[in-house]
């Protein structure tokens, strides 16, 4: 195989390592584990140095864990909020956004209505049985 099956990033004077790790990293998350593993089967420092490594690059921890999160949350909206500096595309950005929030908070309402009238619905039913099993205690002490 050729390097430029592995990786389009990588050159092709890179050496052994730079081709491995490409390889490895068009393969996924578990091919860099599998060698961690495979490292400390054959020879302990090989595993431990992957592990080393996979932590230190932060392959260990995928994209969706990297670049998500509280602060990437924070940081759109707050571009979300900050005007563009075309008035008629704020005025149009402020409207979509009064009338999602409305939306949210009609959806939120139902929702909380639907919830209400499950709880009423579980509670008369939960009545019933009781009202049953009293009557029919009474009718078999009566008996």
């Amino acid at each position: 195989m050729t390097t430029a099956t592995y990786s389009a990033d990588v050159p092709a004077n890179a050496g052994w390592f730079a081709k491995s790790e490409a390889w490895l990293d068009q393969r996924g998350k578990g091919a860099w584990i599998a060698a961690m593993v495979l490292g400390f089967v054959f020879f302990w420092p090989v595993g431990l140095a992957l592990l080393a490594y996979m932590i230190w690059s932060k392959r260990m921890f995928g994209k969706s864990c990297r670049h998500s999160g509280p602060r990437t949350a924070r940081r759109q909206a707050w571009s979300a909020m900050k005007p563009s500096g075309n008035s008629a595309f704020d005025a149009y950005k402020s409207d979509t956004l009064q009338r999602l929030q409305d939306e949210q908070d009609a959806f939120e309402a139902f929702l909380e209505r639907l919830r209400e009238a499950k709880d009423k619905t579980e509670f008369d039913q939960f009545m019933d049985d009781r009202e049953k099993r009293s009557k029919e205690l009474m009718e078999t002490e009566d008996a």
